[in-house]
Protein backbone atom coordinates (compact mmCIF):
# COMPACT_ATOMS: atom_id res chain seq x y z
CA UNK A 1 0.00 0.00 0.00
CA UNK A 2 1.44 3.74 -1.02
CA UNK A 3 2.12 5.76 1.45
CA UNK A 4 2.25 3.04 4.33
CA UNK A 5 6.23 3.63 5.25
CA UNK A 6 6.39 5.70 8.15
CA UNK A 7 8.83 8.40 8.69
CA UNK A 8 10.23 7.45 11.65
CA UNK A 9 10.65 4.13 9.96
CA UNK A 10 14.69 3.17 10.37
CA UNK A 11 16.08 0.71 7.84
CA UNK A 12 19.14 -1.58 8.74
CA UNK A 13 21.73 -2.37 6.22
CA UNK A 14 21.41 -5.30 6.27
CA UNK A 15 17.99 -4.39 4.88
CA UNK A 16 19.55 -1.80 2.69
CA UNK A 17 21.61 -3.88 1.19
CA UNK A 18 18.65 -6.60 0.34
CA UNK A 19 16.16 -3.75 -0.83
CA UNK A 20 18.56 -2.07 -3.27
CA UNK A 21 20.76 -5.32 -4.62
CA UNK A 22 23.86 -3.89 -3.44
CA UNK A 23 26.87 -4.86 -1.38
CA UNK A 24 27.73 -3.75 2.41
CA UNK A 25 31.04 -2.29 0.82
CA UNK A 26 29.20 -0.20 -1.84
CA UNK A 27 26.84 1.00 0.67
CA UNK A 28 29.53 2.07 3.20
CA UNK A 29 32.20 3.26 0.47
CA UNK A 30 29.32 5.95 -0.32
CA UNK A 31 28.21 6.71 3.58
CA UNK A 32 32.46 7.46 3.70
CA UNK A 33 32.43 9.41 0.79
CA UNK A 34 29.15 11.61 1.10
CA UNK A 35 27.54 10.05 -1.54
CA UNK A 36 24.54 9.28 0.58
CA UNK A 37 24.85 8.70 4.11
CA UNK A 38 22.48 7.01 6.76
CA UNK A 39 20.12 9.68 8.66
CA UNK A 40 21.38 8.11 11.78
CA UNK A 41 23.69 5.98 13.92
CA UNK A 42 22.00 4.01 16.96
CA UNK A 43 24.59 4.50 19.98
CA UNK A 44 26.70 1.29 19.11
CA UNK A 45 27.45 3.45 16.08
CA UNK A 46 25.32 1.16 13.62
CA UNK A 47 23.66 2.85 10.67
CA UNK A 48 20.05 3.41 10.42
CA UNK A 49 18.45 5.01 7.00
CA UNK A 50 15.23 6.39 6.53
CA UNK A 51 13.04 5.69 3.52
CA UNK A 52 13.99 9.04 2.14
CA UNK A 53 18.51 7.05 1.97
CA UNK A 54 16.38 4.78 0.29
CA UNK A 55 15.38 6.95 -2.32
CA UNK A 56 18.44 9.03 -2.57
CA UNK A 57 20.63 5.00 -2.50
CA UNK A 58 18.71 4.37 -5.18
CA UNK A 59 18.85 7.00 -7.19
CA UNK A 60 22.65 7.09 -7.38
CA UNK A 61 22.71 2.97 -8.13
CA UNK A 62 20.14 3.93 -11.52
CA UNK A 63 22.35 6.84 -12.09
CA UNK A 64 25.64 4.81 -11.76
CA UNK A 65 24.34 1.95 -13.47
CA UNK A 66 23.23 3.86 -16.68
CA UNK A 67 26.92 5.13 -16.30
CA UNK A 68 27.42 8.07 -14.60
CA UNK A 69 30.30 8.12 -12.31
CA UNK A 70 30.06 8.53 -8.69
CA UNK A 71 32.94 10.95 -8.92
CA UNK A 72 29.99 13.13 -11.04
CA UNK A 73 27.33 12.36 -9.04
CA UNK A 74 29.01 13.93 -6.13
CA UNK A 75 29.95 16.94 -8.19
CA UNK A 76 26.33 17.26 -9.48
CA UNK A 77 24.75 16.91 -5.57
CA UNK A 78 27.27 19.84 -4.49
CA UNK A 79 26.11 22.16 -7.43
CA UNK A 80 22.96 21.20 -7.21
CA UNK A 81 23.28 22.49 -3.30
CA UNK A 82 24.42 25.89 -4.85
CA UNK A 83 21.61 26.18 -7.70
CA UNK A 84 18.80 25.20 -5.36
CA UNK A 85 19.67 25.67 -2.10
CA UNK A 86 16.51 24.72 -0.43
CA UNK A 87 16.75 20.96 -1.60
CA UNK A 88 18.49 19.45 1.07
CA UNK A 89 19.10 16.07 -0.23
CA UNK A 90 18.77 16.58 -4.28
CA UNK A 91 19.02 12.30 -4.63
CA UNK A 92 15.80 12.17 -2.70
CA UNK A 93 13.52 15.22 -3.46
CA UNK A 94 14.54 15.73 -7.42
CA UNK A 95 14.36 13.84 -10.61
CA UNK A 96 17.26 13.33 -11.92
CA UNK A 97 17.99 11.59 -15.59
CA UNK A 98 21.16 10.39 -16.82
CA UNK A 99 22.06 10.74 -20.47
CA UNK A 100 25.90 9.53 -20.96
CA UNK A 101 27.66 11.20 -17.98
CA UNK A 102 25.66 14.29 -17.79
CA UNK A 103 22.47 14.45 -15.07
CA UNK A 104 19.84 16.13 -15.71
CA UNK A 105 17.44 17.86 -13.21
CA UNK A 106 13.74 17.94 -13.97
CA UNK A 107 12.09 20.62 -11.77
CA UNK A 108 9.08 23.12 -12.06
CA UNK A 109 8.49 22.08 -16.31
CA UNK A 110 11.93 22.66 -16.80
CA UNK A 111 15.37 20.39 -17.06
CA UNK A 112 18.71 21.68 -16.59
CA UNK A 113 22.36 20.31 -16.02
CA UNK A 114 22.89 19.51 -12.68
CA UNK A 115 26.43 20.57 -12.65
CA UNK A 116 26.17 23.66 -15.10
CA UNK A 117 22.78 24.72 -14.75
CA UNK A 118 22.80 25.15 -18.19
CA UNK A 119 19.11 24.79 -19.56
CA UNK A 120 18.46 21.61 -21.79
CA UNK A 121 14.79 21.69 -22.61
CA UNK A 122 12.04 24.51 -23.41
CA UNK A 123 8.32 24.45 -23.62
CA UNK A 124 7.69 23.89 -27.22
CA UNK A 125 4.15 25.18 -26.51
CA UNK A 126 5.46 28.45 -24.70
CA UNK A 127 8.33 28.72 -28.06
CA UNK A 128 4.98 28.24 -30.73
CA UNK A 129 3.33 31.99 -28.42
CA UNK A 130 6.63 33.68 -28.77
CA UNK A 131 6.87 32.78 -32.76
CA UNK A 132 3.10 33.75 -33.13
CA UNK A 133 3.19 36.96 -31.15
CA UNK A 134 5.61 38.00 -33.42
CA UNK A 135 4.30 36.79 -36.69
CA UNK A 136 1.44 39.27 -35.30
CA UNK A 137 3.15 41.99 -34.69
CA UNK A 138 4.79 42.25 -38.38
CA UNK A 139 1.62 41.14 -40.04
CA UNK A 140 0.29 44.78 -38.09
CA UNK A 141 2.32 47.70 -40.40
CA UNK A 142 2.17 50.57 -38.15
CA UNK A 143 0.83 53.51 -39.96
CA UNK A 144 4.17 55.59 -40.13
CA UNK A 145 6.05 52.44 -41.86
CA UNK A 146 2.87 52.52 -44.19
CA UNK A 147 3.14 56.17 -45.03
CA UNK A 148 6.88 55.95 -45.44
CA UNK A 149 6.63 52.99 -48.23
CA UNK A 150 4.22 55.19 -50.12
CA UNK A 151 6.10 58.42 -50.20
CA UNK A 152 9.29 56.54 -50.43
CA UNK A 153 7.02 54.38 -54.15
CA UNK A 154 5.88 57.81 -54.99
CA UNK A 155 9.26 59.62 -55.23
CA UNK A 156 10.29 56.64 -56.89
CA UNK A 157 7.63 56.76 -59.28
CA UNK A 158 8.05 60.27 -60.18
CA UNK A 159 12.03 59.83 -60.90
CA UNK A 160 10.82 57.19 -63.31
CA UNK A 161 8.23 59.49 -64.97
CA UNK A 162 11.36 62.14 -65.04
CA UNK A 163 13.64 59.92 -66.79
CA UNK A 164 11.04 58.40 -69.58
Amino acid sequence: MPGSISSSARFQTREVIEILQISRRQLQYWAQTGLVEPSAKTPGGHSRYTFEDLVALKAAKRLIDSGVSVQRIRASIGALRKILPTVERPLAELVLVATGDVVLVFRDGMAFDAVSGQEWVFEVAEFEREVESYRRSIETPMPTVRKARSETRSDSDRSSQRTS
